[in-house]
């Protein structure tokens, strides 16, 4: 495969290290943190119109962070090597420090949560259920059968102080993607100090809107109607977040504008030739300036309910489509340019290779079915376990 080049560029330049795969890892890491500053919402600041999203946050997060790792094993030569880094921790190295990352927040934070909500449900599930079912949530019971009064009075403040302890760490566990770009003093593209901070902001922001298409989508396949009050609060809140976090990316592009170091003029020839309609047409008017006027709109001019589901629903849409391209933008546009600024490569995307568009897609795919389980196991809204709890099954569990 022949690879346009353009000007000097060194050998070990021409192809790009790092491909499509690295632009879903951030992406799909974002979704994560996102979905559960949402969730946090309702538990630690009491912003009950949310809480509709409550438990379908949660499970958004777990499905998606499940298969955060896969494109990193994918792109990785020895895949089977990966668990070296746990035996042989190097505190050096930023990528490998990455893995204790992730399984905290997994082990720690992310299912200990959905657990402790959960257990009351799973309980009696394992009581009322019959076959293969009732022995799964019997497993899920760790043994724990208890649910009286005091009991889950006891698990209502440990999940508080665990979303508390999850909130920093939904922060670093995108923050430090961030970092990892951030710290790459070689790429001018991704050196900065806001970088982090970018990334952060970024994925609550697709986390809001993930979370809030898939509330809207759930409802409409169970045939419930939309609690609007919950929608136009996230709404608002998106479009908060949009705000601080289009802010910060105008500041660093102001901040790079006024340095105008060796390598501006590298990156000025790169928004507007090769990166113009992944980045200015894609990433900012479509999917950063339109979802911000949307959301804006029916902040300021009161709309019918079927014209705010329309708009939030939109809005979304262009707010997922925007952050994907951001995270293109960094990682694919950041390899374009020669060290030298002398020279410029191209990207070409394979089609049914390991790396290529097919596995992106199936990748990007995976969290739903996964997702699909994770509800019928655990549904996120309220549903009656049986016609009526029986008084007798609680005192069984409180013995």
């Amino acid at each position: 495969m022949q690879i346009p080049v353009e000007g000097f560029m060194y050998p070990n330049e021409i192809e790009l290290q790092w491909s499509v795969l690295i632009v879903l890892y951030p992406f799909i890491t974002g979704l994560v943190a996102g979905a559960f500053i949402l969730a946090s919402l309702e538990r630690v600041f009491r912003v009950d119109a949310v809480k509709p999203t409550y438990r379908l946050a949660l499970l958004t997060a777990l499905a998606f962070l499940l298969v955060a790792p896969l494109p990193l094993q994918l792109h990785l030569g020895r895949p089977e090597r990966s668990f070296e880094m746990y035996l042989t921790p190097h505190r050096s190295s930023a990528m490998a420090m990455f893995g204790f990352v992730y399984l905290w927040y997994l082990m720690a934070v992310l299912l200990l949560e959905i657990w402790l909500d959960y257990r009351r449900d799973i309980v009696m599930r394992s009581q009322t259920s019959t076959g293969i079912i009732r022995l799964v949530y019997r497993v899920l019971t760790l043994g724990s059968s208890n649910i009286s009064e005091r009991s889950l009075r006891i698990d209502e403040r440990l999940g508080y102080f665990i979303t508390l302890i999850g909130i920093p760490s939904a922060f670093l566990l995108h923050g430090y993607v961030g970092f990892i770009f951030g710290s790459v003093k070689a790429n001018p593209w991704w050196s900065s100090p806001l970088m982090p901070i970018v990334f952060i902001f970024s994925a609550i922001v697709s986390g809001i809107a993930g979370v809030m298409l898939l509330y809207m989508l759930t409802s409409r396949l169970r045939g419930q109607p939309i609690d609007i009050p919950c929608l136009d609060k996230i709404a608002q809140y998106l479009m908060y977040a949009f705000i601080i976090d289009f802010s910060l990316e105008m500041l660093d592009l102001l901040q790079r504008i006024y340095e105008a170091d060796e390598s501006f003029r590298s990156l000025d020839f790169m928004v507007h030739t090769r990166l113009w309609t992944s980045q200015v047409i894609v990433q900012i008017l479509l999917g950063t300036v339109t979802p911000i006027l949307l959301l804006a709109l029916t902040q300021v001019v009161k709309l019918p309910e079927f014209a705010r589901k329309r708009i939030y629903a939109l809005a979304g849409c262009l707010t997922v489509m925007g952050i994907f391209a951001m995270r293109w933008n960094v990682v694919i546009g950041g390899q374009l340019f020669s060290k030298s600024f002398l020279g410029y490569t191209t990207y070409k995307m394979g089609f049914a290779t390991r790396e290529g568009l097919l596995t992106a897609i199936v990748l990007m795919i995976l969290p739903f079915p996964i997702l699909w389980v994770l509800i019928k196991l655990l549904p996120p809204w309220q549903e009656p376990v049986s016609v009526a709890e029986p008084s007798a099954m609680v005192a069984h569990g409180a013995s």
